[in-house]
């Protein structure tokens, strides 16, 4: 990447892609903490990710925004920028860049599943695909993610005098949790988290079908019991969580198909959903992009640089500093 530095700063325009301390010029790929942070001066993003920033933030997070709707394309001096959804949360775009006649694409985090929270994954051919690996190795490959829903739903008939909680990431994971809830036939109200309603409640005003969701007001143990309620894995861990009455815990993440990890974190009911793609969504993605190379960014690198070798692609390791992928379940 001759004009492209290994902290994805394109030289030409002096911006950054998804930079960890503030820069001048910000494009940001979706408003995950790691990926999107406040103090830059100019930030490109969609409208939905500037939003995202603005609620987590503050209004005054960047000192100017500028919005790029999917599919369209921004000229900046010879440099040529598109965003196409990347299929992980509301928001989130993979970037296209084009510079002399050559195309790279930053996937940012992705998945492509389908997913009713937020636009489908569309995929980009290219020159050179800088990707995230976060679940980069053979072992990962998720299951559907109905059926893992289906797995709460049989716990709450079966345990139907204990409240489920269920540990999810604040933005993305525990809106497309309740809608996927929501698309089995529960129609229930679903209790949240006081950190997850301002994000929940963006959603719901950009058409995503949350249905009747009430934040938690601890006054009776027994209030809850049969319920459903969501929260961030800090809160489950912490006082908070002892308030319910023998609840069953539960967590939604990739992370769960490791069942150490699971017990460590004493999950009772681990479910396995992820908003990252797995290892045969990564390779198939390489192979569809016809890349000459390969760069990644951060996750498991080593076997996905492995695996380029192996199918003749250029492949490197980033490594890049400030991504946190214990975070985003």
């Amino acid at each position: 990447m001759k004009w492209i530095d290994k902290n994805l700063h394109i030289k030409p325009i002096n911006t950054h892609i998804d930079p960890y301390k503030p820069v001048e010029n910000a494009i940001i790929t979706h408003g995950h903490a790691d990926h999107a942070k406040p103090g830059h001066k100019n930030v490109l993003a969609t409208s939905e990710t500037i939003e995202i920033m603005k609620i987590r933030y503050g209004e005054n997070c960047a000192e100017n925004f500028q919005i790029l709707p999917t599919n369209q394309s921004l000229k900046i001096n010879d440099v040529l920028i598109k965003f196409f959804p990347a299929g992980h949360i509301l928001g989130s775009v993979q970037v296209l860049t084009e510079y002399k006649g050559e195309k790279i694409n930053f996937t940012g985090d992705y998945k492509t599943t389908s997913d009713q929270t937020c636009k489908d994954f569309e995929p980009v051919k290219c020159h050179t695909l800088v990707t995230e690996a976060t679940f980069g190795l053979p072992v990962f490959q998720h299951p559907n993610e109905n059926e893992e829903i289906k797995k709460l739903l049989k716990s709450i008939n079966l345990f139907s005098e204990r409240p489920h909680l269920v540990g999810v990431y604040a933005l993305g994971k525990a809106q497309r949790v309740i809608n996927l809830l929501r698309q089995q036939g529960y129609d229930k109200e679903i209790f949240i988290h006081g950190s997850l309603e301002k994000l929940c409640e963006y959603y719901q005003n950009n058409n995503i079908d949350l249905g009747r969701i009430t934040k938690v007001n601890l006054k009776k143990k027994k209030d809850y019991n049969g319920e459903i309620i969501l929260a961030p894995p800090s809160a489950i861990k912490n006082i908070w969580s002892r308030k319910f009455e023998d609840p069953i815990i539960c967590q939604a993440s990739g992370w769960m198909s490791i069942k150490q990890r699971a017990k460590q974190s004493l999950v009772e009911l681990p479910l396995i959903i992820s908003d990252h793609a797995d290892w045969n969504e990564l390779t198939k993605y390489i192979k569809f992009t016809d890349a000459e190379n390969v760069y990644v960014t951060h996750g498991r690198e080593e076997a996905i640089v492995h695996w380029c070798k192996m199918n003749n692609i250029n492949g490197l390791a980033l490594s890049l500093s400030g991504r946190d992928d214990e975070e985003q379940l």
